[in-house]
């Protein structure tokens, strides 16, 4: 199985920062992207950012100049850091991975659990 275990969320003023983290482990062989995404309430849920194995990264319209998207392919991680956070930035962050779990396998995807974020006006 594979576990994705984000931290870092959590309380902050308009115009502050945060960094929130994710790891991924389990039975992994490769991954091939690794992204956030986030949902409000009452919302659905949307992509904030994306990583690819290769460095490549896209980014959602809302959080573009604001949110980096960075990532530690030896540790399996990936790096959310947001600054300049505005009050709708408020919403559950998740990580969600692409992977495989072998040489030439299929791919799967997985989610974390989630990480709330609260930027306060």
């Amino acid at each position: 199985q594979v576990q994705l275990v984000e931290s870092g969320g959590g309380l902050v003023q308009a115009g502050g920062s945060l960094t929130l983290s994710c790891v991924a482990s389990g039975s992994i062989f490769s991954i091939d992207l690794m992204a956030w995404y986030r949902q409000a309430p009452g919302k659905q849920r949307e992509l904030v950012a994306v990583v690819t194995s290769g460095g490549s990264t896209n980014y959602g319209d809302s959080v573009k100049g604001r949110f980096t998207i960075s990532s530690d392919n030896a540790k399996n991680t990936v790096y959310l850091q947001m600054n300049s956070l505005k009050p709708e930035d408020t919403a559950v962050y998740y990580c969600n991975t692409y992977l495989r779990k072998s040489l030439g396998g299929p791919g799967y995807g997985y989610w974390g659990q989630g990480t709330q974020v609260t930027v306060s006006s």
